[in-house]
């Protein structure tokens, strides 16, 4: 089991847990996602991630250009029984906000990379998996993360084939985690209970009538 690079001086392992260093590093790993550029993190329990099926459903109904296009989005991956079990398991997460301009999120073609760059995606991605990665090597190896925006092939591969469907093995292997809403969460539900403003933005929208766009990412420690 390998991760990224976040962690010069790794902590030994142990098999039971000191709930007051749990809680020193979980607000360490919130001042570290401010760090690198979050607008706001929450510190969250396993009840605090809303899992709905409905989420699911709005990956094929419209049907997502990205639908079955790469390893981390429906019908690839955990089925929403599965994510449930998985975050049953967990006892933190740091719920991670990153305002982004709407002109990242509103725009016809959004879909086009090489039209449309979405770097507040992009960031989001790397947040996630560098506080994944700071995790593992504090003893915490099965720390998980997910992140927000589209796909990971929109954000890392563009109009490449997704090589882990190939066989071939993804190529952003310790930077590509499934999206939240890819793994059912509903992160509009999550976003307004953290106290966030949240807006539908889409291909019709108006750039201008709309304050700020959201990605969001979680990061489950236990």
């Amino acid at each position: 089991m390998r991760r990224g690079d976040m962690g010069a001086h790794p902590r030994k392992f142990t098999a039971t847990k000191d709930p007051d260093l749990f809680k020193q590093d979980i607000d360490r790993y919130k001042n570290l996602a401010m760090d690198l550029g979050s607008t706001d993190v929450k510190v969250v329990g396993k009840e605090d991630v809303i899992i709905d099926e409905k989420v699911i459903a709005r990956c094929y109904s419209p049907r997502c250009c990205y639908y079955g296009t790469n390893l981390n989005c429906p019908p690839h991956g955990p089925g929403i029984d599965e994510v449930r079990k998985i975050v049953a398991r967990y006892e933190k997460g740091l719920f991670i906000m990153l305002k982004v301009p709407p002109e990242e999120q509103a725009a016809k073609d959004f879909d086009n990379p090489d039209t449309h760059k979405i770097p507040g995606a992009r960031k989001m991605f790397e947040i996630v998996a560098k506080l994944q990665s700071a995790a593992y090597y504090d003893g915490y190896p099965l720390a998980i993360g997910f992140a927000g925006g589209p796909s990971c092939k929109r954000v890392f591969c563009g109009k490449l084939e997704c090589s882990g469907i190939t066989g071939k093995g993804c190529r952003m292997h310790l930077k590509s985690n499934l999206t939240m809403h890819g793994a059912g969460m509903d992160v509009f539900s999550m976003a307004a209970r953290a106290g966030w403003d949240i807006y539908p933005i889409g291909k019709a929208s108006c750039p201008e009538d709309i304050p700020h766009g959201l990605e969001m990412g979680l990061v489950l420690v236990d």
